[in-house]
């Protein structure tokens, strides 16, 4: 017991945080200086859930101590961000590893961390030609919008964030906050389509005691956590009507009622709201409320799918390396100049995300200090050949020629449509015609499913 009780107070007396967790991620142990660097005392943290405590998208998402323990091994020196006690984001660097008994039986995992904040400052002033905050990106466009937004973020007005799924508006939005002077405040990030419509409400707004059955005690809701700082509201046009009314009127008069309550509740939060919808049609259609949507576009920006901005692929390709090399304790240097011109000729319907995710997988499965082409993901292989007959039935419908002209373009129209399951809309983007003239082609080749025709 003695030297258990010495082990602990050595632990202790070191300047990086530490903390144990059981396989079921309750923490186990918490040294001093977690509870200098989280605001949480041992009190409070043990026999808590780690994530209640760091309070991550990672942390439920992608939780490196989790990873650790499934794959039995240790993850070095990864960055993160957690949310202190106070709301306030602090970036730390750690190190992950499975914990296990003198039999080899896994026990749990621990975790060590230190407080990044000197090393991530120094590091956005150097890279800052190239980065808003923590966006990487050089091409014109996202220059334009790093430039819009690093001036809309010294204000305190509203933004409302366009673009696709997987572009990166949670980043923005996050970035905007960390540049604002609202940044010693709280980032609070909401999904509005993540929850059923009783339970956003409560999310958002909270609730007074007795205001429903399961309602035991008060719950101060999103907006009231967000008070002096940011309040992200993601996927804002699935929020039904009826909250959509309760939402004007914080913006308008800054206040509101949580659930149950008789008396309003004064906010002072700035909103951030995103969407991959089309507002204007929504509000015509009157499925958005037209005031909402004016109140939450004082300033728009829209954010450019990565296909739009191809200076930014070799860019973000270094950067998701270094990152997933450094996540799974791998050092890999670079990509192959086969690898680079496959990720610079793919279209990214995923963006941003579809890129990472791309980097992921190959870091995963590669062997040696290179990524090369047969650690990509076997798709992009298939998307590339269907690409290849598209361009080559182009090539030869612009030199004239007849009979072989008709074989190879029937070919590449039965390519492309099973590599669709016979998915017409599909087909049709891809070779970049008209639904009509799909049909008409496929009808002239005799392609007609015998269901369909």
């Amino acid at each position: 017991m003695k030297e258990i009780l010495d082990f602990r107070k050595m632990l202790d007396s070191l300047a990086t945080g530490v903390f144990a967790v059981d396989t079921e991620m309750n923490i186990v142990y918490f040294n001093e200086e977690a509870v200098k660097i989280t605001g949480f005392t041992k009190k409070e943290s043990i026999g808590r859930k780690c994530y209640e405590i760091f309070r991550t998208t990672l942390c439920l998402e992608g939780c490196y101590l989790r990873k650790a323990i499934e794959m039995g091994t240790k993850i070095i020196k990864v960055r993160n961000l957690i949310l202190n006690k106070k709301n306030r984001e602090v970036p730390v660097d750690i190190t992950a590893s499975v914990l296990r008994d003198d039999k080899g039986h896994v026990l749990g995992g621990v975790e060590s961390f230190i407080d990044d904040s000197v090393r991530v400052t120094l590091e956005k002033k150097i890279t800052g030609s190239y980065t808003f905050q923590d966006i990487v990106g050089k091409d014109e466009k996202i220059i334009r919008l790093f430039d819009l937004l690093g001036s809309v973020a010294k204000t305190d007005a509203h933004v409302l964030l366009l673009g696709d799924t997987g572009t990166g508006k949670d980043l923005f939005a996050r970035a905007i906050h960390d540049a604002s002077r609202r940044k010693e405040g709280p980032f609070v990030k909401v999904n509005c389509a993540a929850l059923p419509p009783p339970l956003l409400e409560s999310e958002l707004f909270g609730y007074k005691k007795g205001a429903f059955t399961d309602a035991k005690q008060d719950k101060p809701g999103r907006f009231q956590t967000a008070e002096g700082g940011t309040i992200f509201l993601d996927e804002i046009g699935e929020l039904p009507k009826d909250l959509q009314a309760k939402l004007l009127q914080v913006l308008d008069e800054k206040e509101f009622y949580p659930l149950g309550s008789t008396h309003p509740v004064k906010v002072n939060v700035r909103v951030i709201s995103s969407t991959n919808r089309k507002l204007p049609k929504m509000t015509r259609e009157r499925d958005f409320r037209e005031d909402l949507y004016y109140r939450l576009r004082v300033v728009e920006a829209e954010i450019p799918p990565l296909r739009e901005r191809p200076a930014d692929i070799p860019l973000l390709i270094d950067h998701f390396l270094k990152e997933q090399s450094c996540i799974l304790g791998k050092q890999i240097s670079e990509v192959t100049p086969g690898v680079m011109k496959i990720l610079l000729n793919y279209r990214y319907p995923g963006n941003v995300r579809e890129l990472k995710n791309i980097i992921e997988h190959a870091v995963i499965i590669v062997r040696g200090g290179k990524l090369d082409t047969d650690a990509l993901p076997v798709y992009l292989f298939e998307e590339q050949d269907v690409q290849m007959l598209h361009h080559r039935v182009v090539e030869k419908n612009l030199t004239g020629q007849t009979a072989p002209l008709a074989v190879l373009e029937k070919d590449g129209l039965l390519a492309v449509l099973r590599s669709h399951d016979w998915n017409r809309g599909e087909t049709a983007r891809t070779l970049r015609i008209n639904r009509t003239t799909l049909w008409r082609k496929m009808k002239q080749h005799n392609l007609i499913p015998k269901q369909t025709s």
